[in-house]
């Protein structure tokens, strides 16, 4: 309970339900701040309790129906309906939950556990087996805390994390710790021996052709359900097309300003990095709202113990830091963070799936070119496009989506993750959701958001815009590659420039501390260097190569870099 105490700061509680079942909760209050609504969660015949984390956005919906069969109500809580619905309902109930969640459900009646994972992923869940022990948690440190024995480093994740920058999804760095796959859940016994193992998704929405006003009408709704709290929401800005819509719908659905906060870097840095001046624009009639966090390397470093303290898994995303800092200046101010997380693997945003489609569209004459024209002395970005094409479409894709193009001989480990869809292009988005988006975007989100006890949230992730967009045709899907309908949207509004601004992605300017900087350097490489002399023989070679000499690296390795700088840290205080 206390190593997780940062997720939930308002209450913690720890209950006995049976002689072998014990069950804890660290509670944020967000709905219904009294008392009543704490967790663990306990019906009044207290044969059943809840213990979860996350928020359910349908609650209102599933509530009304609950009513109609005769349940009442002791609290305006989301935990009351999400308790009620899992006794009525059991398993069969969870597909009806909309929302980011995870939980255990004790039944005492039927003698039962149920456990799981929400299908987008956007809660964590970890756990450890031996025979019918169990112990579960929201992070891998919750059920570090709970064994009898400190777990060894897991070797075989220093691979998936150098190419990847995280461990393979179903596993955390600790031997013996695992982690659930969205969409999985398990029921057991009071003794711990596993009933049923089970597993759902999404739906697919009945087929309704793409119109931009379908699009709008279902992300307004999201950003309703997303932004309703009883405590401060505010919303993280970049002053990028995603998170600039969903503020820009909320103020027209309720014309009500909220907290915006955006990052702010060293005046050599602002002619590239122009987030501050395209947040202003959005902000400019709402003074008093918006907050520029300013970001240094100073600040880094003095953070960095702290930050890297409150890491529960290492993922080296500069993205993971910038957003801690953010939470923790703002959370003097709001209790709940929208981001626009999401957007891109839903509708196709980054650069790999534009390089993706152009390969497609001429995977031919681009193979044959291949090795006449790699040589030659061409940009940073088609040298690595180049690099990263093969006649297999996956292996392509995951070349795209990798730090560095993934050998042929340790290629499979990654594709076996890869989804079986027919259609191509369709399918690599699916990896993207189901492979970075959850192990990386929303692991950082929950973590740097969770750390400084507020709740993050992302409108993109609702389940029935998935479902709708799950239920695009290919054709459909590459037409709006490029994320078309959020810019259609923002140009519509008046918002061209934010719309058709050069998308650089949410992180630090580490591209310019490498080349430029060198205490940026000599901060970073010792610490690389005495993670190879400690743990360097369990490493792939080109990751040997690397952290052996890092100040031997090429300027266009500043994400290798940084992604083992993280991983050093992590390894020095949490191995």
């Amino acid at each position: 309970m206390a190593a997780n105490r940062h997720r939930g700061p308002d209450h913690t509680e720890c209950s006995q339900v049976s002689e072998k079942v014990w069950i804890a909760g660290n509670r944020l209050k967000i709905l219904d701040l009294s008392d009543a609504s704490n967790q663990p969660f306990w019906d009044e015949s207290k044969r059943y309790v809840l213990v979860w984390n996350g928020a359910l956005y349908n609650y209102q919906d599933l509530r009304n129906k609950l009513l109609d069969i005769g349940y009442t109500f002791k609290t305006n809580s989301d935990s009351e309906v999400f308790l009620l619905w899992l006794k009525e309902h059991g398993v069969s109930g969870i597909k009806s939950l909309k929302g980011m969640f995870s939980f255990v459900f004790v039944n005492l009646d039927l003698e039962e556990i149920i456990i799981a994972r929400d299908p987008s992923g956007e809660k964590p869940l970890y756990y450890h087996q031996k025979d019918d022990q169990w112990v579960f948690s929201s992070e891998a440190r919750g059920v570090k805390a709970g064994l009898d024995q400190r777990p060894n480093i897991d070797g075989a994740q220093f691979l998936p994390y150098f190419y990847s920058r995280h461990t393979f999804p179903d596993r955390s760095f600790y031997q013996g710790i695992q982690q659930f796959l969205p969409g999985r859940g398990l029921k057991l016994d009071l003794q711990g021996k596993c009933l049923v193992e089970f597993t759902w998704e999404h739906e697919v929405a009945k087929k309704e052709a793409f119109s931009q006003q379908l699009f709008e009408s279902k992300l307004k709704d999201a950003v309703l359900k997303n932004f309703h709290s009883e405590r401060n929401v505010g919303v993280i800005l970049s002053g990028g097309a995603d998170s600039s819509l969903l503020y820009q719908l909320w103020l027209e659905e309720t014309g009500q300003p909220m907290p915006t906060f955006t990052a702010t870097f060293e005046k050599a840095f602002q002619k590239k990095y122009r987030d501050p001046i395209y947040a202003r624009k959005l902000t400019s009639n709402y003074e008093g709202f918006h907050h520029e966090v300013h970001i240094s390397l100073d600040k880094i470093k003095a953070n960095w113990d702290e930050y890297i303290e409150s890491l529960d898994q290492p993922v080296g995303d500069s993205a993971s830091l910038l957003t801690w800092i953010i939470g923790k200046e703002a959370k003097s101010d709001v209790q709940v963070l929208i981001s626009g997380a999401g957007a891109d693997e839903l509708l196709g945003g980054y650069q790999r799936h534009s390089a993706f489609k152009f390969y497609l569209n001429n995977k031919t004459l681009l193979l044959k070119l291949k090795p006449y024209i790699q040589w030659l002395p061409l940009p940073r970005r088609v040298r690595k496009f180049l690099a990263s094409i093969k006649a297999d479409p996956k292996h392509t894709f995951l070349n795209f989506a990798s730090l560095r193009p993934v050998p042929e001989e340790t290629a499979q480990q990654f594709l076996n993750w890869y989804p079986s869809v027919t259609d191509v292009y369709s399918a690599a988005l699916d990896f993207d959701r189901k492979y970075y988006l959850v192990n990386d975007i929303l692991k950082v989100h929950d973590n740097a958001c969770m750390a400084h006890g507020i709740e993050g949230r992302t409108p993109y992730m609702d389940f029935d815009l998935i479902a709708w967009i799950k239920s695009f045709s290919e054709a459909e899907h590459l037409k709006i590659c490029g994320k078309q309908p959020i810019k259609s949207a923002l140009i519509y509004r008046g918002m061209d420039k934010i719309a058709k601004r050069k998308k650089l992605g949410f992180g630090l300017p580490l591209e310019e501390w490498f080349a430029r900087d060198k205490a940026f350097q000599n901060w970073i490489n010792p610490e690389i260097k005495a993670m190879y002399y400690k743990w360097g023989r369990h490493f792939p070679m080109e990751m040997q190569a690397l952290c052996k000499a890092p100040e031997k690296a090429s300027k266009d390795q500043f994400l290798l870099i940084w992604n083992m700088f993280i991983l050093a840290s992590w390894l020095r205080i949490h191995a």
